[in-house]
C-alpha cells in the first residue's frame, strides 16, 4: 500500500514546448504543463469540456526522453508524485508551487 500512498497518472497534452534546464554536475530538468479533459453533460442537457492544467517536471533521462521527443501539443502519460513547494521571487514575495514530479512517461500519438 505504501506505493499507491502519492501518486498521479495523467495522459494529457502537452500545452508548450518543454523548457529545459541543465545543472552543476550534468543534472537536467525538463519542464511543461499538461492539459486533461473532462466531459459531461450539464443540467441543460449539453455537453462540456472541463480542461485542467498540470505542471509536470522531470530529471534525468525522463528529462532527456522530454528534451528529445516531446514538443507542444504532443499526447503523453505520465505516473509521478505530487508535491508542493514555495520560493521567494525576484521581489521578495512568497510563491506556491504544486506540480507532479515524473518517474516515468510513455509517448502516445504519432
Amino acid at each position: 500500500m505504501n506505493t499507491l500512498r502519492n501518486r498521479v497518472q495523467l495522459i494529457g497534452h502537452t500545452g508548450k514546448d518543454p523548457d529545459i534546464k541543465n545543472f552543476d554536475g550534468g543534472k537536467k530538468l525538463a519542464s511543461v504543463t499538461i492539459a486533461t479533459n473532462e466531459v459531461y453533460t450539464n443540467d441543460k442537457g449539453e455537453k462540456v469540456t472541463d480542461t485542467q492544467w498540470h505542471s509536470i517536471a522531470a530529471w534525468g533521462k525522463t528529462a532527456e526522453i522530454i528534451e528529445k521527443y516531446v514538443t507542444k501539443g504532443d499526447q503523453i502519460a505520465i505516473e509521478g508524485k505530487l508535491v508542493h513547494r514555495s520560493y521567494d521571487d525576484k521581489n521578495g514575495e512568497k510563491k506556491y508551487i504544486s506540480e507532479i514530479v515524473v518517474n516515468e512517461i510513455i509517448l502516445l500519438g504519432k
